[in-house]
C-alpha cells in the first residue's frame, strides 16, 4: 500500500482551517454572551439535554478513543475491546449514582458536592489538587498526540503545532467559557460520528457486509505477515482474549479504573451543571451513552478493517502503538481526500478535549482554591472570573511546556493513569458524600489524599513506568525467542484494584473515628434537595 501519510496534505490543511474559522466564530459569539460566573463555568445552565449529551460524548470520544482503540484493535484484536467496553460501562454508574445528585447539590465543580456539608478548606483543597493532577495527566497525551498528528499531517514543526493547539485552547476557554467549549465539542462530535460512520460503511462494503469475510480477512492478513516467523499461523488469536493483557488480575484492575474513572473525571462531571434541571442531566447521560456506545462499535470495525486492509507492518512503521491505523485505513479506502477529512477530524477531537480539560482545571483553581479556600467565599464574581481566566492562560502555558517536554515519549499509559487517579481519588469521595450520612471531613480528606498518592505512586512503580519508561528491563523467553520484558516494583500495570478499595476503607475508618455531628445534621436537612432538587440552583 502506498501512502501519503507523513507528507504535507493540502486537503487536511483546508479542512483544518475551515474547522478553526468556524470554532473561532462560535467563540466570538459565545464571548458576547459570557458575562457572569454562571455563564463562564456552566453556560448559563441553558444547554439542552440533547446538546449536552452530544457534548458529553464529544468529551469522551478523545484522540485516545478514536486513534488509540482503533489502533489497539488493529494490532491486538479482541483485547482492544476492553478499553471500549470499560469506557462505556462507566456511564450507567454516572447515570444511576452521580448525575442527578451532582446537579442538585453542586454549582460549578464536583468539590461543591463533596464539601457541601463538610469543612470547606481542607476538602476543597484536596479535591482541587486531585482535579488539577487528573487534568494535567490527561492533558499530556492529548498535547503530545496533537503535536505528532499535526506534524505528520500538516507538515508543521512539532513545537509550532503544540503552540498552535495551546493558543487555540486558551482562546476558546478565555473568551467563550463553557458555552464556546460546549459548541466546539458538539461540532467535533458530529464530524467525528459522520467520519467514522462513513469509514465503517466503506470497510463493511469492501467485504460485501459479510462478517465472516471481514474477520477472516484479518486472520489471513496476520498469517501472511507472520509467515516464516515464530508467530506463524497465529492469526486466529485476533479473535481470542489474552493477546494484550495476559494477566487476569491486570485485566480486572484496568477494568475497574475505566469503569469508575468516568465518574471521577472533572471535565465530565462539570457538564452536569450546564443543564437547567435534573431531568435534563439524566437525559443527557442517556443521549451521551447512546452516542458513545455507537462510536465504540465503529472503532471495533475500523480496527479490524485496518488489520485486514492495511496490515500491522505498515501501521507500526508510523507508530508502534498503532495510533495511525484509522487515518491509514481512511486513505486505503477513500484516498488523500478522505485522509484529509479524517485527519482534520482527529485534530478537532484533540482540540475540543483539551479545551474542556483546561476549563475544568481553571475552575478547580479559581472556584475551589481561590474563592472558597484563599478568600473563604468573600470575593466577587468579577474577581473569580478574572482568576479563572488567568488560570486558563497558565494551564495553556503548562500544557504547551509539557507537550514539548514529553516530545517523542510513549505517553499512552497516562490516559489509564488519569482514569486510575480519578477512580481512586475522586469517585469514592463523591459517592460517600452523596449516600453516607456519617461521611466526615476527616474521612473525605483522607480518602482523596490516599486515592491520589497511592494511585500515582503505584503507577510510577509499575512495569509500564518503572520498566518501559525508566528502563528497568529483564529478558524472558517467548516462543523460544529472548524478549525484553519490563519489570516493576509493583507488579500490576494499573493500581485501581488496590487504590480504589484503599480510598474507600480509609474514608470509612476516618469518618467513624472522627465523627462529625454537625455534618450528619446537615445531611438530613438536605435530603429534599439531594433527591428532589428542592432549592437546587
Amino acid at each position: 500500500m502506498q501512502t501519503t501519510l507523513g507528507q504535507t496534505n493540502p486537503i487536511a490543511i483546508g479542512f483544518f482551517l475551515f474547522f478553526v474559522l468556524i470554532t473561532l466564530g462560535i467563540t466570538y459569539w459565545a464571548a458576547k454572551k459570557t458575562k457572569s460566573a454562571k455563564e463562564f463555568y456552566a453556560a448559563g445552565r441553558n444547554i439542552t439535554a440533547g446538546q449536552n449529551g452530544l457534548a458529553l460524548a464529544g468529551d469522551y470520544m478523545s484522540a485516545a478513543s478514536f486513534l488509540g482503540i482503533a489502533g489497539m484493535v488493529s494490532l491486538s484484536g479482541f483485547d482492544g475491546l476492553i478499553y471500549a467496553i470499560g469506557f462505556l460501562v462507566g456511564w450507567p454508574i454516572v447515570m444511576f449514582l452521580i448525575a442527578e445528585p451532582l446537579r442538585n447539590l453542586g454549582k460549578y465543580t464536583f468539590a461543591d458536592v463533596v464539601a457541601d456539608r463538610l469543612k470547606q478548606g481542607p476538602v476543597r483543597t484536596a479535591a482541587a489538587v486531585s482535579s488539577v493532577v487528573v487534568v494535567t495527566i490527561y492533558l499530556i497525551p492529548q498535547m503530545v498526540g496533537s503535536g505528532t498528528l499535526i506534524t505528520m499531517l500538516l507538515g508543521l514543526p512539532y513545537e509550532a503545532a503544540i503552540v498552535l493547539v495551546g493558543a487555540l485552547m486558551i482562546a476558546y476557554v478565555l473568551f467563550g467559557g463553557m458555552l464556546s467549549t460546549t459548541w466546539v465539542q458538539i461540532i467535533k462530535a458530529g464530524l467525528l460520528l459522520i467520519g467514522t460512520t462513513v469509514l465503517s460503511i466503506m470497510v463493511l462494503s469492501h467485504f460485501h457486509f459479510s462478517l465472516s469475510d471481514f474477520f477472516g480477512a484479518a486472520i489471513a492478513k496476520v498469517n501472511s505477515l507472520t509467515k516464516g516467523t515464530s508467530e506463524a499461523g497465529t492469526g486466529f488469536k485476533m479473535l481470542e482474549p489474552g493477546k494484550l493483557l495476559a494477566k487476569p488480575i491486570d485485566t480486572i484492575s484496568l477494568s475497574l479504573a475505566l469503569m469508575f474513572g468516568t465518574a471521577g473525571l472533572p471535565h465530565i462531571l462539570m457538564r452536569f451543571y450546564t443543564v437547567p434541571d435534573t431531568k435534563a442531566a439524566r437525559n443527557s447521560v442517556n443521549y451521551g451513552t447512546a452516542w458513545i456506545g455507537y462510536f465504540y462499535i465503529l472503532t471495533f470495525i475500523m480496527g479490524f478493517g485496518a488489520a485486514s486492509l492495511v496490515g500491522k507492518t505498515i501501521i507500526t512503521n508510523f507508530d508502534k502503538k498503532g495510533n495511525m491505523a484509522a487515518p491509514l485505513l481512511a486513505e486505503a479506502l477513500g484516498g488523500p481526500v478522505f485522509l484529509g477529512f479524517i485527519s482534520a477530524v482527529a485534530f478537532a477531537t484533540i482540540l475540543a478535549v483539551v479545551s474542556g480539560l483546561a476549563l475544568s482545571g481553571a475552575s478547580a483553581f479559581s472556584h475551589d482554591l481561590y474563592a472558597n479556600v484563599f478568600r473563604k467565599g468573600k470575593t466577587t464574581e468579577k474577581d473569580e472570573m478574572r482568576v479563572a481566566k488567568i488560570a486558563t492562560v497558565c494551564f495553556g502555558i503548562v500544557a504547551v511546556a509539557l507537550g514539548i517536554l514529553f516530545k517523542g515519549q510513549n505517553v499512552a499509559y497516562m490516559v489509564g493513569l488519569a482514569f486510575a487517579v480519578a477512580a481512586s481519588a475522586n469517585f469514592p469521595a463523591i459517592l460517600m458524600s452523596i449516600y453516607w450520612k456519617k461521611f466526615s471531613t476527616a474521612g473525605a480528606v483522607a480518602s482523596i489524599w490516599t486515592g491520589l498518592i497511592l494511585s500515582v505512586g503505584l503507577i510510577i512503580l509499575s512495569p509500564t513506568v518503572w520498566g518501559e519508561v525508566l528502563g528497568h528491563m529483564t529478558t524472558t523467553m517467548v516462543a523460544g525467542v529472548a524478549t525484553p520484558t519490563p519489570i516493576g516494583i509493583f507488579p500490576l500495570n494499573n493500581p485501581a484494584i488496590i487504590s480504589i478499595p484503599a480510598s474507600f476503607i480509609v474514608g470509612i475508618v476516618f469518618s467513624l473515628v472522627g465523627q462529625e455531628k454537625e455534618a450528619e445534621a446537615k445531611y438530613s436537612s438536605k435530603l429534599a434537595r439531594l433527591y428532589a432538587g428542592v432549592g437546587a440552583e
